[in-house]
């Protein structure tokens, strides 16, 4: 790509992420001006312009950054070996048993340094 069209990419990225944030207040005041409205209209509203706010910052090259970004972690997902039902709760039962022991010996040792505190004060 040439430097005029990078330019002209980037300005048009502006006016793209201005009219998201018009959209965005748009739907903010549209919502606490509409609030006597139930609650299901307002929702539907607000997941409409949020639809059409999140289509026009895909356009955007940070917006088409963004979602390949998003495809590329969805890849690394799948490449994650995830544990097993069993694995998962032995590990599970270790975590609390691990705490149930530091829980007691950290009552213990409190319980021991007041003892000996009440025994030095008096």
């Amino acid at each position: 790509m040439n430097i005029k069209a990078e330019a002209k990419d980037t300005r048009f990225d502006l006016v793209k992420w201005l009219v998201v944030a018009a959209l965005v207040v748009v739907a903010v005041v549209g919502n606490q001006y509409y609030s006597a409205e139930p609650i299901l209209y307002r929702v539907l509203a607000l997941l409409v312009v949020a639809v059409i706010a999140g289509l026009l910052a895909l356009q955007t090259v940070k917006g088409q950054a963004f979602f390949a970004l998003l495809k590329e972690a969805r890849v690394e997902i799948r490449k994650v070996v995830w544990p097993t039902r069993q694995e998962t709760t032995q590990t599970t039962l270790i975590v609390v048993a691990v705490v149930l022991v530091m829980a007691l010996l950290l009552w213990g040792l409190d319980s021991l340094l007041g003892w000996l505190v009440s025994m030095i004060v008096g």
